[in-house]
């Protein structure tokens, strides 16, 4: 097919470069123009998957319009808070009744709109398709072996989705639950910021483990309320991608997490980064989604406390042991 992918980050690249070595005619498109030079001159993002070589096939482009042109199938992987802004700018040139993919992670401010409801909003009538899971996207690019789920409403379009990306090292699952599949795929980043917090202070492998199942039992809780389905949670786009982005070296809110842990502000961790962590704009989202819905997430929370209220870490830490003591399951 000929597949478009808009957004060359990290994630954005490793999806291209996987539907280009299936065979698929790909077109990238990236707002920074180095980033079109080095994919295009070297076969390599070096801005962003620096070390990586990309199939020769991925042609770069800096006009949205060109980019999304004759599609049969597009990819947004662009950061979430951005997603409305360059999908309403391609939203004229997008070809009519093709799958549109949200590969992008993230409760969008002021909105507290999802990804796939931002391109659904402006794109009236889109058949959209969340992809989400477990999946570094150094380790996709460099083909070690990944699953993820593929969500829409309409099977068809999930089952296109699912083809095109799935090859011997990237196995998509299928499934229905398009809520489920966002959140999980946005709440877990702020659950990394929390785990990297723990890390910080030099708290051990319990904490990790508490911080893990407790921040699981909160997403699940938001979740249904919002009408997903339990289970999915219990899945890869769940706690697949908490345990990942939880635990892995690789993950940048993790790491986020870990600096404010030592100390450091979070205006001086984030003036270090040009990647985005996804989990420090998201918490904000979510805490007002929680209270929107009625919700209660602790860990959510503490999170926001610390990164936005100056509230010290282990004080934050603490304060989250110390709440009210209540049983596991809700009732």
């Amino acid at each position: 097919m000929r597949c478009t992918v808009v957004g060359a980050g990290a994630w954005g690249t490793a999806l291209a470069d996987l539907l280009a070595r299936n065979g698929h005619e790909v077109r990238l498109w990236a707002y920074e123009p180095d980033v079109v030079e080095s994919i295009n001159g070297k076969h390599e993002n070096v801005r962003f998957l620096g070390g990586h070589a990309l199939s020769p096939s991925v042609a770069a482009v800096a006009d949205i319009h060109r980019a999304v042109e004759g599609a049969e199938l597009v990819t947004f992987a662009t950061p979430s808070q951005l997603l409305r802004r360059i999908i309403k700018s391609a939203a004229p040139s997008l070809p009519r009744d093709v799958p549109l993919v949200v590969a992008s992670k993230g409760i969008e401010k002021d909105t507290l709109c999802l990804m796939n409801e931002v391109v659904e909003q402006e794109v009236p009538g889109a058949t959209v398709v969340a992809i989400s899971g477990p999946s570094f996207a150094v380790e996709v690019v460099s083909g070690q072996p990944t699953a993820v789920v593929v969500a829409s409403t309409q099977s068809e379009a999930a089952g296109i989705a699912q083809r095109a990306f799935s090859s011997p090292y990237f196995r998509s699952y299928t499934h229905t639950d398009v809520i489920g599949v966002e959140l999980g795929g946005s709440l877990k980043n702020v659950m990394a910021v929390a785990t990297g917090v723990a890390e910080g202070l030099g708290l051990g492998f319990n904490a990790r483990a508490a911080l893990v199942t407790r921040g699981l039992a909160e997403m699940t809780r938001l979740g249904t309320a919002l009408g997903a389905e339990q289970s999915t949670f219990a899945g890869l786009a769940g706690l697949g991608d908490l345990v990942l982005t939880c635990t892995g070296s690789l993950s940048r809110n993790r790491a986020v997490g870990v600096e404010l842990g030592k100390g450091r502000t979070l205006e001086d961790v984030l003036k270090d980064r040009e990647t985005v962590a996804e989990g420090v704009a998201t918490a904000q989202s979510a805490r007002a989604l929680a209270a929107r819905e009625g919700v209660e997430m602790p860990i959510v929370d503490t999170v926001n406390r610390v990164l936005f209220e100056g509230q010290s870490a282990r004080s934050a830490i603490g304060a989250l042991m110390s709440r009210e003591l209540r049983a596991e399951v809700d009732r």
